[in-house]
């Protein structure tokens, strides 16, 4: 009982943690990255179709973007996309590749952003404690119904605690992480 709660306690505080480290991901650095744009929808054939099963992305130079569509037919769709996606910047195509150039960000954007990724961590702190919160209630319950002691139920709640813990440390440190590179000119 004690083992396949704490277990996926520690499933659910991963996924959180996961969840919380693909959402930095989407957080816009001074950087030119495939990770904002490669989710993206783009009306193909009259189907939303993710951007990255129509095109390959590279990255040249820190602040330019290069989406290569395989078929050039959807070139344009892309392109539409991109600019419907009010990301900042303004597509343009050569008929082959289309290419993003992203500006700097200026100080104001930056600190706006370092705001977001302190939402987004704070949110993945709660998740994990939400998580805690639930197997602490399952493990108390089970202690009223006898079906585990007192001692295993603090133990197994110490445990849940230093597991917490580890999450709430690796959820920090992303965002730190995520800050110093936002941050960064």
């Amino acid at each position: 009982m004690i083992d396949e709660t704490l277990l996926e306690s520690l499933e659910k505080m991963e996924k959180a943690v996961e969840h919380v480290q693909h959402e930095f991901v989407n957080v816009r650095t001074g950087r030119a990255s495939p990770h904002l744009i490669e989710k993206l929808n783009v009306e193909y054939y009259g189907a939303p179709v993710p951007l990255q099963q129509l095109a390959s992305f590279q990255v040249p130079e820190a602040r330019l973007l290069v989406v290569k569509p395989h078929d050039r037919t959807a070139i344009s769709a892309i392109e539409k996309a991109l600019s419907a996606a009010n990301l900042g910047v303004n597509p343009s195509n050569d008929g082959q590749v289309i290419r993003l150039a992203f500006p700097a960000l200026t100080e104001e954007r930056r600190k706006e952003y370092v705001k977001v990724v302190k939402n987004l961590a704070e949110e993945g702190r709660v998740v994990v404690r939400a998580v805690r919160r639930d197997a602490r209630k399952a493990l108390e319950t089970a202690e009223k119904d006898k079906d585990i002691s007192k001692d295993e139920l603090e133990r197994a709640e110490k445990e849940l605690d230093k597991m917490t813990q580890d999450h709430v440390d690796i959820i920090d440190k992303a965002a730190v992480r995520k800050e110093q590179e936002v941050m960064e000119v």
